[in-house]
C-alpha cells in the first residue's frame, strides 16, 4: 500500500552559494529548526558566464567560480521557511549569489535504524 493522501510530502531544497555566505545560511537554517544540511564545495557558472582576470599582464577568462552547494530534506511545510531564510541569509545584490532548487523525496531511510519518511530525516 502506498501513502495517503495525508502524509506529508518531503522537499528536497538544494541551494547553490557563494561559499563565504555559509555560516551565515547555516545560522539561519538552524533559526528556524533545521539542522541537517549536507553541504559540498562546488564550482560553476550561471548567466555571467564567470568573469575575466588579469594576470601577469595577460587576461584570462575563470569561467568556473568556487559556490556551495546546500542540501536538505525537509517536510513540505517548513519548506518556505527555509527558503527565505536561505535567500535573506545568502543574498548580497551582486551577481552569482546563487540559486534555490525544490524538489519532491519520494522516501528518505535512516540507515541506522532503518526509520523511513520524516522519521528518517
Amino acid at each position: 500500500m502506498g501513502p495517503g493522501p495525508c502524509v506529508n510530502q518531503m522537499k528536497k531544497i538544494e541551494a547553490i552559494i557563494k561559499p563565504f555566505k555559509l555560516d551565515e545560511v547555516k545560522e539561519a537554517l538552524h533559526e528556524v529548526g533545521l539542522q541537517g544540511i549536507t553541504v559540498v564545495e562546488a564550482k560553476g557558472f550561471g548567466r555571467q558566464k564567470g568573469h575575466t582576470e588579469l594576470y601577469r599582464g595577460a587576461e584570462y577568462v575563470v569561467d568556473f567560480l568556487p559556490k556551495v552547494k546546500i542540501e536538505l530534506v525537509c517536510e513540505d511545510g517548513v519548506v518556505d521557511r527555509a527558503v527565505e531564510a536561505i535567500t535573506n541569509a545568502a543574498r548580497t545584490g551582486r551577481i552569482g549569489d546563487g540559486k534555490i532548487f525544490i524538489s519532491s523525496i519520494e522516501e528518505a531511510i535512516r540507515i541506522r535504524t532503518g526509520e523511513k519518511g520524516e522519521a528518517a530525516v
